[in-house]
């Protein structure tokens, strides 16, 4: 499974793709709006970090206008993904889309007949909300259980991206479950590398040396 960052903030995609395990990054009008910069241009620095798949995603809601959108974004590079939601103009622009040979990422995705109807728009992603399928009571690891299913046995080459990720283990099930991609917040990767095994490890390490070399 590959590891997207889920963020804007050009600081965090820069210490995060030091490490070498990033493959793409996914942004949104809420995590751009944060940034308080021109959204084109966030975009552009981005593609510079990350050589990848940058998910993008225009603010129009009808079909129309969310492909005139959507022309003008991937001129920026061309490793931009053109984010839709999971809504029916979303997937008119998809279909459209996708015949133009633009990628698409089909998100707030919460259910199979959602992910399926995507899939069939032509989407090129589709991200389920693990998170958010929680805080409602219901399982957001099945969800991506099932639409991997679905998807395998129809031999569904649209890519599953495991989205709205709230802690370390959310990562380990969806890889488990067949997610093909997690985008993960930074707070979320930098935890993923915390173990007390390993820092009691560090410690034993440390204190041993410094009782031989450093009396």
């Amino acid at each position: 499974m590959k590891l997207f960052i889920d963020t804007a903030n050009i600081a965090e995609i820069k210490e995060i793709a030091q490490l070498g395990i990033l493959s793409g990054v996914t942004t949104n009008p809420s995590l751009i709006a944060k940034e308080k910069r021109d959204f084109k241009e966030v975009v552009k620095e981005i593609t510079t970090i990350v050589d990848g798949p940058i998910s993008a995603e225009p603010v129009s809601e009808k079909a129309e206008e969310i492909i005139k959108e959507a022309e003008e974004l991937v001129k920026i590079h061309d490793n931009i993904v053109i984010k839709l939601t999971a809504t029916e103009e979303g997937l008119k622009a998809c279909h459209i889309l996708s015949k133009k040979g633009i990628k698409t990422n089909v998100t707030l995705v919460f259910s199979v007949n959602q992910a399926l109807m995507a899939s069939l728009a032509g989407a090129t992603y589709v991200s389920p909300f693990i998170g958010r399928v929680d805080d409602i009571n219901q399982d957001g690891i099945k969800l991506i259980e099932d639409i991997a299913d679905v998807f395998t046995i129809h031999d569904i080459k649209t890519k599953i991206i495991a989205a709205s990720i709230r802690n370390p283990l959310h990562v380990t099930n969806a890889a488990l479950a067949g997610a093909d991609i997690a985008t993960v917040p930074t707070k979320v990767i930098k935890a993923m590398f915390k173990h007390p095994l390993t820092e009691d490890g560090i410690r034993r390490f440390r204190e041993d040396w410094e009782s031989v070399y450093q009396k």
